[in-house]
């Protein structure tokens, strides 16, 4: 299986424009207030409208109600939803029903207990993302720029697709890729010069480094 690399928080066409040209298959757009990489609807419009359907565009939203996700697929049109708040499967399920557009859920990480709602939420997602646990004091959700454990993946098997993310950036993408087997990486923070603002250089980096772990373990898989 090929990897999936997705470069979230674009705000810029200049950002945009080298993560699709450098080969990023998934194009993350933030809509939460809180966050330095929050996108207004006309701009998210607009930068929408750029892809042109050379990656798949991803909206993440934390918490967002039926109201909020409508105006956002409008504006938008993203291929997928991904809900990176405290939604139940429940919610998962219905805002996929609603809006017949795939769902990615973010489950946060920190110890192997938060493994278990795997189970639950493969049910109703077409994809889950595995990010670091927010500290208890922070404003908003994800790693914030800091890895979790990578061995607790080690050994699961979700029945859909899954991302790593977290503290993810060009000079540990490779490890982590060789410990988790992840079929698919994210990247914010990490290909960024300050909170918010791309880094194009960084992406390139981090997209050069992506595919050049995929291909040294492909080529180990072929060995005899």
């Amino acid at each position: 299986m090929a990897l999936t690399v997705k470069i979230c928080g674009l705000k810029t066409p200049e950002a945009l424009d080298v993560a699709l040209e450098s080969g990023a298959d998934m194009v993350g757009f933030v809509f939460f207030p809180p966050s330095p990489r929050n996108l207004g609807l006309e701009a998210a419009r607009g930068l929408g409208e750029r892809v042109k359907g050379r990656a798949a565009k991803v909206a993440l939203t934390v918490d967002a109600n039926d109201e909020t996700l409508g105006a956002i697929v409008d504006a938008l049109k993203p291929d997928i939803l991904q809900l990176h708040g405290s939604e139940t499967p429940e919610r998962v399920a219905t805002v996929r029903s609603r809006f017949g557009i795939p769902v990615m859920k973010v489950l946060p990480i920190a110890e192997r207990a938060d493994l278990s709602p795997i189970r639950l939420y493969e049910k109703v997602s077409d994809r889950l993302l595995f990010d670091a646990r927010a500290p208890q004091d922070a404003t908003r959700p994800g790693g914030l720029g800091k890895p979790f454990d990578w061995t607790l993946l080690k050994d699961i098997k979700p029945t859909v697709p899954f991302m790593l993310s977290g503290g993810l950036d060009a000079a540990n993408v490779t490890s982590a890729l060789a410990t988790t087997h992840a079929p698919g990486v994210d990247v914010s923070s990490g290909v960024e010069r300050v909170p918010g603002e791309k880094d194009l250089d960084k992406i390139r980096a981090f997209i050069r480094a992506a595919r050049t772990a995929e291909k040294g373990a492909k080529t180990l898989a072929e060995l005899p």
